[in-house]
């Protein structure tokens, strides 16, 4: 089968098409032949080699979350898996192939109405969202930022603080055009990437849904309003000043909170019931997915570069 692995770490091009073995389900796991490959920001900060110390080698095979059809079950899964189309993580490596393999309580079952591309689209990201606003206690009324909101993650946090009655959901984004886009989603106020907007912005937020890091992030936590929330979910800008919680101290009497959300930190069953919900969501048309771009396996390196540029808006795909 065709995958793609890291020869190098760095560049996009250090992306290489190989042939490999077709995956044997172990006991407890499916065998998947994949129709949609996402390619998400955890995909970039490995091949870049950012996590290098926890144990990334040359020769891994990219990829968290796909969707296609089961082909074979491993011991002691229910055969009735076989021939149904289901989304599947994949944990952090495993993805960027024809047939990969996943964990049976990994999957989830994929309703009538909803393409393997838009699972994908929503499947990872669509999760992180709807915790990270649960982990931040937001509640109806309350101003909401976005930062870096024209990812996958981003946009379906906008839609949810939106839908959940937020009082304000502001964005932070790189264009006009972007941020007309983001509206249309549920935006109220575009911020650019600094956090400079129109007059009519909030000055403060109660909560910051933070994509980003990198070396601004200390600007955003001066942008909590007394007792605000920052929840950090990626660090696709790279990692924050290593003194940054000096912000926090500085505004002691704030009462502020920061935190960090790794989906891994929820129970299984409980992503995986928000995970249905949301794919339901979507094939009714009640959550929306952007699709940036759907692109050949083989073409793996240009979807990397093209988010090293800061092109996607959405969800760059691979369809084998």
């Amino acid at each position: 089968m065709k995958a793609v692995v890291i020869r190098t770490f760095g560049h996009p091009d250090g992306l290489d098409v190989v042939d490999l073995p077709a995956p044997v389900p172990a006991p407890g796991q499916v065998r998947i032949a994949t129709e949609a490959i996402g390619v998400g920001g955890v995909d970039a900060v490995i091949r870049r080699g950012t996590l290098a110390g926890h144990g990334f080698r040359a020769g891994h095979l990219l990829g968290s979350e796909v969707a296609g059809s089961v082909t074979a079950v491993g011991e002691g899964v229910d055969a009735s898996w076989t021939g149904r189309r289901v989304w599947a993580f994949t944990g952090l490596s495993g993805g960027y192939a024809e047939q990969v393999v996943a964990a049976v309580e990994d999957i989830v079952p994929l309703p009538d109405g909803l393409t393997g591309v838009d699972a994908v689209t929503l499947g990872g990201s669509g999760v992180v969202a709807h915790f990270a606003l649960d982990r931040a206690r937001f509640a109806p009324g309350e101003a909401v930022l976005v930062r870096g909101a024209a990812g996958s993650i981003g946009i379906t946090a906008v839609q949810l603080a939106a839908r959940g009655g937020a009082g304000a959901v502001a964005v932070t984004t790189s264009s006009a055009e972007r941020g007309a886009r983001l509206r249309d989603l549920g935006a109220t106020h575009v911020l650019d990437r600094s956090g400079a907007g129109g007059p009519d912005a909030p000055s403060g937020f109660d909560v910051v849904i933070d994509v980003v890091g990198g070396d601004q992030l200390p600007l955003f936590l001066d942008r909590l309003n007394p007792n605000g929330r920052f929840v950090a979910v990626g660090v696709v800008g790279g990692q924050p000043p290593a003194d940054f919680g000096m912000r926090l101290m500085s505004a002691f009497r704030k009462s502020l909170s920061f935190a960090t959300f790794s989906s891994d930190t929820v129970p299984g069953p409980e992503r995986q019931a928000v995970r249905s919900a949301q794919f339901a969501d979507a094939a009714r048309g009640d959550l929306r997915t952007v699709v940036h771009e759907v692109l050949p396996l083989d073409q793996a390196a240009l979807a990397h570069r093209r988010m090293d540029a800061g092109e996607v808006f959405g969800r760059v795909v691979l369809a084998p």
